[in-house]
């Protein structure tokens, strides 16, 4: 219990990171030039995805360090591809440096304003550390630190952030898929919505799981895992990866107005983890590689691979008691794609996404009335909520889904694929580095 405390205290932190710091003096004053891209040991597809669509505020030019290998050739032919398409192309020029050294070349250089870490977690927070202080922002995916005795360098690494005036900016991702915007809004009206119920052990007042695979598509090819992905002391326990998501978006929707203080207000009161069987041939297929590397000896049993990369965390915050489950298969059946749940129970309605068969594995987004709530005037609310949201969200409505439900119907023009998100969170990134005031008070000071 211990352990997995502490790791979920990192995702707690990383998930408040990106509300949590000022821009400096410099950056609002800065010129209206293109910002510098750093792209530091590329290793996960995210590092690509970041630049997948062009962005006049930051300069083509991108400047990547990193060693030989694999995950940096990689890296470069998905970057390449979005350079070759016919839509939206990009114009990305990929100055690299190669070598051993190329994290203290990095920070001799320091040729941009931004370093970019997605990539091998293991060494992850080394690089936040001397990236903060050579006086560098920092945009990183998801999770920043995979060892709870690495908490208390996240927590100075913040620290030092606020003293250099740089920012240091988690990937956060489902805050801009439109779904969740607009549950998040609805839960806003409290003459719909109520107010979040503090919830039992058996029925929470936020419930949220999901399924994904190690096997899938992005940016429509078969996409090809670097072996070190599958060891948990490289990339870590999944508790630790997507869970980071879905406790950030428990903080932004119930929570919005509110300082958090992972220390007083968030009480862990059970946790477990299991693994992943994995097979020679699904590991082969996945990564291209022949067999399993000798660093994943320790996860074998029977020759299969065990990847610790499930995990459920109940917890209470504020009094309300959440439960937040991932699970990973090798592969969706017949391709269904990530299969979620999400339920945000109030005193007068419950908003539920949900992502299953019964949606043909699209999400979907349900309101229900409380017990007790007239279904007509439940009804008209909801009508006289979404006129209300129609400035920000045109052409939403409602449909009944039986059982007194009502879908919300959102117009495809609003939907957005997952790898179109990473555009929406450096937009807002950039924003902030070039004066737009961030939250504050959402992290206390350590």
């Amino acid at each position: 219990m211990k352990r997995t405390g502490i790791v979920w205290q990192a995702a707690m932190i990383c998930a408040l990171g990106a509300l949590s710091l000022r821009c400096s003096s410099a950056s609002e004053e800065r010129a209206p030039d293109p910002f510098r891209l750093i792209c530091l040991d590329p290793g996960h597809f995210h590092a690509a995805l970041v630049q997948k669509y062009p962005n006049e505020r930051l300069d083509s030019l991108v400047y990547v360090y990193a060693p030989e290998g694999r995950d940096l050739e990689d890296y470069l032919a998905l970057v390449e591809s979005f350079n070759r398409r016919s839509e939206q192309p990009t114009a990305r020029h990929e100055q690299v440096y190669r070598g051993a050294d190329f994290l203290e070349k990095m920070i001799q250089e320091r040729p941009g304003d931004i370093v970019l870490l997605a990539g091998n977690n293991r060494h992850k927070i080394d690089y936040l550390e001397q990236s903060v202080t050579a006086d560098l922002n920092v945009l990183a995916d998801k999770p920043l630190i995979i060892d709870p005795d690495e908490f208390p360098r996240l927590e100075r690494a913040y620290t030092q952030a606020d003293r250099n005036g740089v920012l240091i900016y988690d990937i956060m991702t489902e805050r801009y898929d439109v779904l969740h915007r607009i549950q998040r809004a609805l839960m806003q009206d409290t003459l719909l919505f109520g107010h979040l119920t503090a919830g039992t052990d058996s029925d929470p007042a936020v419930t949220i799981s999901s399924v994904h695979a190690f096997y899938k598509e992005v940016a429509g090819s078969a996409l090809t895992r670097p072996g070190w992905y599958y060891d948990i002391r490289q990339q870590g326990e999944g508790i630790v990866d997507v869970t980071t998501h879905l406790i950030d978006l428990v903080n932004w929707k119930c929570f919005p107005d509110r300082a958090i203080d992972y220390r007083t207000d968030v009480q862990i009161t059970a946790a477990s983890h299991f693994p992943t069987p994995i097979s020679k041939s699904e590991f082969t297929r996945s990564t291209g590689l022949a067999d399993f590397p000798a660093y994943l000896t320790p996860y074998l049993q029977d020759s299969t691979l065990q990847v610790m990369a499930n995990g459920e965390i109940r917890y209470t915050l504020y009094g309300h008691r959440i439960a937040l489950r991932v699970e990973w298969e090798f592969e969706h059946p017949d391709q269904s794609g990530d299969i979620s749940r999400t339920d945000i129970r109030g005193s007068r309605a419950t908003t539920h996404i949900w992502q299953d068969k019964a949606q043909n594995y699209r999400p979907t987004l349900y309101i229900a009335p409380a017990d007790g709530i007239d279904p007509a005037s439940f009804r008209q609310r909801v009508n006289e909520t979404l006129k209300t949201l129609q400035t920000q969200f045109p052409g939403i409505g409602a449909t009944e889904a039986g059982g007194n439900r009502f879908e919300i119907t959102v117009p495809d023009q609003l939907r957005s694929g997952h790898e179109a998100h990473f555009a929406a969170v450096l937009d807002r990134y950039l924003d902030y580095l070039s004066g737009t005031p961030t939250p504050t008070g959402k992290r206390p000071t350590p």
